[in-house]
């Protein structure tokens, strides 16, 4: 690897970007849905969603996101529950919370066309800012992600940390953006970075910047080191009556307001669940055999064992026990299952749980699947309550 071009040599070079990306980019750009207008609100939609995920999950959410809610406006007004609905798949949902607080605010008082006046809003930084003003209004505002710090990094031969790089490329890349063609230069350095200088085995003959680069292979950036992820060991269980499942929303960490089974953190055998549900109050259960999963998220990974808890239809309402009240309208509304206490059932699963009883909420499996919410982490276990209702029928 040659040294770090400094000064005039690494200005120059950058200057010569446009000239040898865009002809590269206007023959090899793959054809992705967002391309295909620069409105401001479809550019931005794909912008928040393409943050932490990948392309080919992004493309059939925003053409179903963009179908529901064709207009800022509609996003503005649509009910939360929905909105997560249609961002189900995509994960980090304090984004799509963000896009709405954000949306409100341009339904009332227009689209900004500055990046700073971009930043203002929920959710925005500064690469978000720069590739909406340079793709939906081609002023030159640099957009630097992870791709471009990638490409411009191998090209200098420059090896600082990346907080560095992304200051340094924000300023430093301003000059080259060409007038009239500022979002497709923008989107070429990060397609060159998606398709061609790629993390690893990059593919630096069919790259149009081989004559430039300082690096040409995949020295660079330097990784940084990442702490080990927290492992946290589950049990779901996933209660079933009359043909409705039980949820609950959560109220803290990771998924915070999203929907979930009940769950406690400790790894339990089956015969330890059956216990543990005795305990609770259950006298009359089916359990399923267990399920496992391990889901990851950024810093924690979750090693999962779900649990199909089958219960008898609901008595009648006069014969429920006292101190059971959920706090939903599904079928222990009026009747709970013999035996069963919510006292007993909080102080069995105490302190590992995170929701009581009278936080569970019951929805028919069919319901789940098409109206609420329900993140990856939980979503894997919809195939074994559609086993437990055909076990019923």
């Amino acid at each position: 690897m040659e040294q770090i071009l400094q000064g005039e040599a690494r200005a120059a070079v950058l200057r010569q970007l446009p000239r040898l990306l865009l002809p590269w980019y206007d023959k090899n750009k793959r054809d992705l849905p967002w391309r295909k207008d620069t409105d401001p609100y479809r550019v931005w939609v794909s912008e928040i969603m393409l943050q932490q995920t990948r392309v080919e999950a992004a493309k059939e959410h925003y053409i179903r996101f963009l179908r529901e809610l064709p207009t800022v406006q509609a996003l503005a007004a649509c009910p939360e529950e929905r909105l997560l609905k249609l961002w189900e798949g995509l994960g980090y949902y304090s984004r799509a919370r963000n896009l709405q607080k954000a949306a409100r605010i341009v339904a009332s008082e227009g689209f900004p066309d500055t990046a700073e006046g971009w930043k203002k809003l929920p959710g925005i930084g500064d690469y978000t800012a720069g590739a909406i003003v340079s793709i939906a209004f081609q002023k030159p505002a640099a957009a630097v992600d992870g791709n471009v710090i990638r490409v411009l990094s191998r090209l200098l031969g420059d090896a600082r940390p990346a907080e560095a790089l992304k200051t340094s490329f924000q300023k430093e890349l301003q000059p080259a953006l060409p007038q009239g063609r500022c979002g497709d230069f923008t989107q070429s350095l990060m397609e060159l970075g998606a398709t061609v200088c790629l993390p690893a085995s990059p593919l630096c003959l069919t790259c149009p910047l081989l004559a430039l680069c300082q690096t040409k292979s995949d020295a660079l950036p330097l990784p940084k080191a990442k702490p080990a992820r927290r492992q946290v060991s589950m049990t779901l269980f996933l209660f079933m009556q009359a043909g409705k499942a039980a949820l609950f929303r959560r109220t803290a960490g990771v998924l915070q307001g999203m929907y979930g089974f009940f769950y406690v953190e400790e790894a339990l055998s089956p015969a330890a669940a059956r216990q543990k549900l005795q305990k609770a109050g259950l006298t009359n259960f089916t359990l399923g055999a267990p399920q496992a999963h391990r889901h990851v998220f950024t810093h924690i990974e979750w090693d999962m064992a779900a649990y199909a808890v089958q219960l008898p239809p609901p008595a009648p309402a006069d014969a429920a026990p006292q101190g059971f009240s959920p706090a939903a309208e599904g079928p222990l509304a009026a009747a709970a299952p013999q035996g069963f206490s919510a006292a007993a059932f909080d102080a069995a699963f105490a302190p590992a749980a995170h929701a009581d009883a009278a936080a569970l909420e019951w929805y028919a499996p069919a319901e789940i699947r098409k109206n609420i919410s329900l993140p990856s982490a939980f979503r894997w276990c919809l195939p074994l309550l559609r086993e437990e209702g055909e076990k019923e029928g």
